[in-house]
Parts: C-alpha cells; sequence; structure tokens
C-alpha cells in the first residue's frame, strides 16, 4: 500500500511517528488483519512491527483481537481523534498544575538565584538578542510588560495599536495595578479610537510617525525592525536591549517627541 509522505507527515499531529502511522493507515485499509501482513503492505519491518502495534495499542488506535494468529482492529478514525484530544487535555492539566506547585516551591526560589547570580557574570554588551516572528516578539513584549516596575512606554503604528490592545490588555490592567506608569504612542484614528476606553488611566497621544518600540522602566526595551504594513507577520522581527544607559539615551530622545504629540 502506497501513501503519500506529506499525508504520513500530517499524521503526526496524532502524536505517531512514521512507523506507526503507516502501520496503523495499512490496517484501516484492511479493518483486520495479523502484523505479518501489516507489515507486508506498510514496508514496516517485521522485527519492529510487533513493538509498533503494541504502541499503537497503548496509544488507543488500535484493538488486539483474542485467539491465534494474533490479529488487530482498527478504531475509527473519528473515535481516536476524541482519544488523542482527551489525552492531550490532561497532559496539558497535569503540567499546569505542576508548573503552579513549581512556582511555590524552593525548586524555583533556586533556579531565581542561579540566573541572578549569571546576570551579574553577563557583560553588558551582550544582554541583548533578537526574535523573528510576531508569536515571539510578542511573547517577549508580554514578559516584559508583566516584569516593569515602575514605567512603561509602548509606541506603535495604527494596525499594531489594535493588535496590541488585543493582545497585552490584561497585562497592562494588572501593570496598572502595581502602580507602573503607562504611556501610549500611537497613530489612532477612526477605525481604532473606540479602543482607548479599554484603557481607562493610560496616557495615549497621537502620532503619524512609524514607532515602533517596547520601553519599560528606562533600562530595557524591545525595537521592532520592520514595517508591519510590508511584512508578514512570520517575518515580522526585532531586537532586545538591556543595556540602561542606551535605553535611557533612547527615552530622553522620546520624550522630547512625547511634548509634541496630541493628548487623546
Amino acid at each position: 500500500m502506497l501513501v503519500k509522505k506529506e499525508f504520513i507527515a500530517k499524521l503526526k499531529e496524532f502524536g505517531l511517528n512514521s512507523y506507526e502511522a503507516k502501520l496503523w493507515t495499512a490496517l484501516l485499509s484492511r479493518g483486520v488483519s495479523t502484523a505479518g501482513e501489516l507489515s507486508d503492505i506498510s514496508n514496516v519491518p517485521r522485527s519492529r512491527a510487533y513493538d509498533v502495534l503494541e504502541s499503537l495499542e497503548k496509544k488507543g488506535f488500535i484493538i488486539v483481537k483474542l485467539g491465534k494468529p494474533i490479529k488487530y482492529l482498527a478504531v475509527p478514525p473519528k473515535e481516536v481523534i476524541e482519544r488523542v484530544k482527551k489525552k492531550v487535555t490532561e497532559e496539558a492539566e497535569r503540567k499546569s498544575k505542576n508548573l503552579e506547585k513549581l512556582k511555590a516551591s524552593d525548586v524555583l526560589s533556586e533556579l531565581n538565584s542561579l540566573h541572578n547570580t549569571g546576570v551579574e557574570l553577563v557583560d553588558p554588551t551582550d544582554k541583548s538578542g533578537s526574535f523573528r516572528g510576531r508569536d515571539k516578539l510578542y511573547e517577549h513584549l508580554s514578559s516584559m510588560i508583566k516584569n516593569a516596575e515602575k514605567e512603561i512606554i509602548l509606541a506603535t503604528t495604527a494596525d499594531g495599536f489594535q493588535r496590541k490592545i488585543s493582545k497585552f490588555k490584561n497585562d497592562l490592567e494588572k501593570a496598572q495595578k502595581k502602580g507602573v506608569k503607562i504611556r501610549i504612542a500611537a497613530n489612532v484614528n477612526d477605525s481604532n479610537k473606540k479602543l482607548i476606553k479599554q484603557l481607562n488611566g493610560v496616557e495615549i497621544r497621537n502620532t503619524n510617525k512609524n514607532m515602533r518600540f517596547l520601553l519599560t522602566d528606562g533600562k530595557e526595551m524591545t525595537l521592532m525592525l520592520m514595517d508591519d504594513k510590508n511584512v508578514h507577520e512570520s517575518y515580522d522581527s526585532g531586537i532586545w536591549i538591556d543595556t540602561p544607559y542606551f535605553v535611557k539615551n533612547f527615552q530622553s530622545m522620546f520624550d522630547n517627541e512625547w511634548k509634541s504629540m496630541k493628548r487623546i
């Protein structure tokens, strides 16, 4: 039985490796079959077939029929999806609970201690990094907002304003409750102006300049390098700098621009 490589690759979404995917699809095409027959039609070595079929049974993809020779029965794909979905959900919940426990454990304290010790040894010129892809960029921006203690400065475009309010609204609200001062410079227009109501207490000013950066506490900043109108989100990129001397000088230049912006 010939099955396209692209189709086999897609079955990895079910949590299957190549041999498992080949044997399962072979069994689906036969309904009931022996390990030898499945090995022949799937091109999976007989020496591996029994181990792979045992793995598929544990995962809930097949049923072992009693008798000799041993035969295998395929579980309907619709039922398999429900089983995989349940297992993924249960695993995610288990990991989430374990991570919550770690937050209150001595392990986190020890990890923080190691990190703080390591940071002290890092040369200031090494405290920078780059990110490619908007998802990665936004993960980092979210961390910066959550860790801010005194001030957050966000400069963004009209489209970026809509995206960031949708993405970071909760993070910004939590920062406000901690007493963090928040300033946003954005290209405000008719399509995104209504979003301002969602940011009570945040000072927002209008700018026509195409600026894209996040600056926190006068210490670190992430500067987006591309024009968001001309780049796909997968190729959006930015650089992170944790150098107070540079960041403070950059903020001074921004503060001069801030004075000329129209208050919303």
